[in-house]
Parts: C-alpha cells; structure tokens; sequence
C-alpha cells in the first residue's frame, strides 16, 4: 500500500519541486522511512529486567494461563528507543511546524498562554466528584463562561456538558424534539437542512429520530428560498443551518428565512462552527436562531484535529431554556457557586456527557476569551475575512472560484477547469502540495463543487505565508500544463509516496507482521 521513497529519489524529487520561502519544510522530507522497532530489536539488549520480581511470581499465575513462549516484543535500549519516536514524531506535520489551510476546519495556532491556564493544578487535579465547596474556582469560571459565550451569540441560556460540535448539534435537536413533545406538537418530524450545511447536521437530525429533507443551493451560493418554501410545514420541525456555510459565504437571506420558519411553528438551528466567522459583527441570537452549538476548540482555542479533546457547549433562547442539560452551574445569593441537583429543572433533556463538561477545553476557551475581550474577539473575525478574501483573490488567478463574491473566513476553489485542460484532478495538487511544503486544504468538499477545495487561512496566518501558498498553487497549475506527470506523480519527497486510500479505509493494517520473502513491510 505504500512505496518508500529512497534518499536519492527524494533528494531528485525536491529539485523538481523546491520549498518556497515562507512554506513549512515538509516533514521528513528526504530520507526513507526509518526501520520499524521490531526492526532495530536485537537479542538481550532490553535487560528484560523486572524490579525484585517475587520468587513465586510464575506460581501464582494457573498454569492453563502461562504462556509457553515468550511474547515476541522487541529488545532495545532506551536511547534507541527514545531517538526512535522521537525521529517519528518529526514525521508528524503540525501547527508548530506549518500552515494549515484545512476549510472547515479552523486548524489555526493558538496561544501557548491557553495551554498554560488549562494545566493549573487547581483545574487540571480537581477531581470530579470532589465536593461544590471544594471547587469554586472551576465551577465560577464555568458559570462566568456561559455567561460570555451567551453574550457573544445573543443567546439567553448556555450549557457547557456536550463534549464535541457533533454532540451539541445533538443535544440542540434534542432539545427541539422535547419542546415540541411539551407542546403536543407530535406531527412535526422533518427537520430541513440546507446542501451547504456540515455534514454531522442531517446525521444529527437522524439519530433525534427526525427525517432530513435536504434543500438545494441557489446560483449565488444561498438557500434556494422557493425550494425552502415548498418544503417547509406543519411536519417541520426545525431548519438546521451553517451560517457562514460551507461554501464560507454568509446567508444574505437569512432574516427571511428564520421568519418563514418561525411563521410555521418550527425553530431555527444554527450550527456554529463557523463563529470565527462573524463574532463581534453578527448575533444569531438577536437574528432569531433559537438554538445554536459552539466548536469552542475551533474558535476559542484548543488543538483540533486528530481525534482529540473537543466541546459543543449549545446556547438557546428562552424558551428552550426549560429543556438544557443537567446539571448547570447555579450562582446563589451569597455569591458562592453549586451545580443543580437532581430533579431541580424536571423539563431537562438530561445528562448527555459526565461531569460537566471537558473542561481543560474549557478552561483554554476561558482564557482565550479573557485575553481578547470584546474589541479582541471581532478583530480575529475582522482578521480571518481579511485573510481568506485576500487569499481567494490571490487563488483565483491560477484556479476557478465557483462563487464571485465577498466570503467569509474560507472560500471553495475548483480544478475542473485545470482537469478538463490537462487531466490533473484535485487529488493531484493536493498531493503535489506537500513537495511544495504545505498541507493540503480540504478537498472534495462541499460535495456540490466539482473538484472542489475548501481553503481556510485562519486569523493568525502572515502575508508571507498566504502570498507563499497562493504562489505553490500557481507553480502547481503550471506544472499542470507543462509536466502533468510531475504532478500526477506527486508527492515525490514525503516519506512514502501515494498511498491507495480506498484499500487503507477498507482493509486498514492496524499492526506490524513481519516481512516474509518479497511480502510489503505490512503483509495481510
């Protein structure tokens, strides 16, 4: 599945393609993949020492459960093995190290000083059954941060418990289904979900038990409002919406489609993972959005991506209210603080995650709104606009931009033209992007854009680096049209070369067999 790069052919690679000023050096870059740990193993040089191991250590064990032969773990010293993940994790490609361009994603640097807060040991020890007198510090910031996150959204009302954006777009649903049922209002189960909205909303929607009814994109990137109209009833019982969407452009119809909803006895939805977008600038509370969730790891800190830590705190108007998670973080009279106790809101949807919340993640967004305040937190949003509008331009001269128009803080580009002029697909420059020495943007998404590339600079992004990608991606267009085997080839100097992404999703190698004759270091 995949075919190691030799340090000649790398060393060649890299001529063809050299590294732009302002571009990350591309991770391991240039020499072959290092030998496996099984591979560095050699005979006796663990120890295998075990610290005053009881003599009858082997008798206490039944014999039907000793092994009867030694398991076949590798030997080695600790320098061999500290330099070996070490050298692995230069392999790794990170914020430290580069760019991300990653559209919907928002896989921008954030402040060191963030994951110095988290690390508190008044935060980071408190244990989580320790008692409310115990826990005043964690529980006011708590309470102090539903109280600013529902300033920013024009929201009345904030739980932080859910501990992902998917998980809040849940509870949010959640919330509607329980607010209908209060209602009797049991015929409504369609819940309207634009084409650019994030693909976890229609999923959402499905496992609350709703049906999705997909509504298609106008020309200019917006919600079809006649096809909106024509789908929206007495079943509906909510519009789940990504504003900015996916094609990073704001809804300009957005007032009327949130009174077209609420005209009809349903609520609006909007998925807020976008909110780096707009904050300071647009409110969806004060537009009518009754229910929203924050990627709090997207917008106000947190390393994202790779599976880590996350929270979806959800906001809602008051109406909602009633229906929020269980427990919340109350403030009593005298000023000391206490999270509510059972059966005190009988109308809640319930717990959806332990505890409280993530809340390391939580102490991160804290801080990072704290540090910013008011004037801080638009300038970011005023600053990823900036970012993106001068990006798509700067794009535009070598690729296609589906939508002519002001965007938000990410654009979608295409290479169907560059495609039906040379043959080279959005895959290619993707690839062919990391031998200029930046990671490749999202691709093929939105599914709607034919050879699409969702691209998103984020705030914290120089000129340079901007200018330095913007001039990749032209090199790469021409490379296109005078050497597409160049490109087509590509990467030429990452540590393995084009991996079959289909058969690694389909039939993954999750752990190390020895090689056997000519078999791949991973045989089946």
């Amino acid at each position: 599945m995949t075919e190691r790069v030799t340090p000649e052919a790398a060393a060649a690679a890299a001529q063809a393609g050299p590294v732009p000023t302002g571009a990350a050096i591309p991770p391991g870059a240039g020499p072959a993949l290092q030998p496996t740990i099984f591979e560095l193993s050699r005979p006796g040089r663990g120890g295998g020492k075990v610290a005053h191991p009881p003599k009858d250590a082997l008798d206490r064990i039944p014999a039907g459960m000793r092994r009867t032969a030694p398991p076949a773990l590798p030997e080695l010293d600790e320098p061999t093995v500290a330099r070996h993940y070490v050298n692995l994790s230069h392999l790794n490609y990170s914020i430290e190290t580069g760019f991300y361009p990653l559209g919907s994603c928002t896989m921008k640097y954030n402040p060191k000083v963030d994951e110095w807060a988290a690390r508190l040991n008044g935060f980071a020890a408190l244990h989580p059954f320790a008692p409310d007198e115990n826990a005043q510090g964690t529980l006011q910031l708590l309470w102090e941060l539903e109280r600013a996150l529902a300033e920013i959204s024009g929201m009345e009302a904030v739980t932080l418990q859910p501990a992902a954006g998917a998980q809040g777009e849940l509870t949010g649903i959640l919330m509607v289904r329980a607010y209908h049922r209060a209602r009797g209002d049991t015929d409504r189960t369609e819940v309207l979900v634009p084409d650019t909205a994030h693909g976890t909303n229609p999923a959402t929607a499905s496992m609350a038990g709703f049906t999705t009814v997909s509504i298609p994109s106008a020309p200019d990137g917006g919600v079809d409002l006649e096809a909106f109209r024509a789908a929206l009833g007495p079943r509906t019982a909510a519009i789940m919406i990504t504003n900015p969407s996916t094609y990073g452009l704001f809804e300009r119809r957005i007032a009327d489609l949130i009174e077209m909803v609420h005209v009809a006895g349903a609520l609006a939805y909007m998925d807020g993972a976008n909110l780096n977008a707009i904050m300071g600038r647009f409110r969806p509370g004060d537009a009518g959005f009754d229910v929203m969730h924050f990627n709090v790891h997207k917008t106000f800190s947190t390393p994202h991506g790779g599976g880590g830590p996350g929270a979806g705190p959800v906001g809602v108007r008051g109406a909602l209210a009633p229906y929020l998670p269980v427990p919340r973080v109350l403030r009593e009279p005298d000023g000391t603080f206490r999270l509510e106790r059972a059966g005190e809101r009988p109308r809640s949807v319930g717990r959806v995650r332990s505890f409280v919340g993530n809340v390391g993640v939580l102490v991160r967004a804290y801080a990072y709104i704290l540090a910013h305040g008011g004037r801080g937190l638009a300038e970011v949003s005023e600053d990823a606009v900036l970012a993106a509008n001068y990006l798509r331009k700067r794009v535009g001269e070598s690729f296609e931009i589906p939508f002519d128009r002001v965007c938000m803080h990410e654009f979608v580009a295409s290479a169907a033209g560059l495609k039906r002029e040379t043959g080279i697909r959005t895959l290619d420059v993707a690839k062919r992007l990391i031998d200029h020495g930046f990671h490749p943007p999202t691709i093929y998404f939105p599914l709607t854009i034919e050879e699409g590339m969702l691209i998103e600079p984020t705030e914290t992004e120089s000129v340079e680096t901007l200018d330095a990608f913007a001039d990749a991606l032209a090199a790469i267009a021409r490379e296109a049209r005078e050497t597409p085997d160049l490109v087509r080839s590509a990467p030429r100097t990452a540590p393995v070369r084009r991996l079959d992404e289909a058969a690694a999703a389909r039939q993954p190698n999750l752990r190390w067999r020895p090689a056997a004759g000519a078999e791949t270091p991973c045989p089946d």
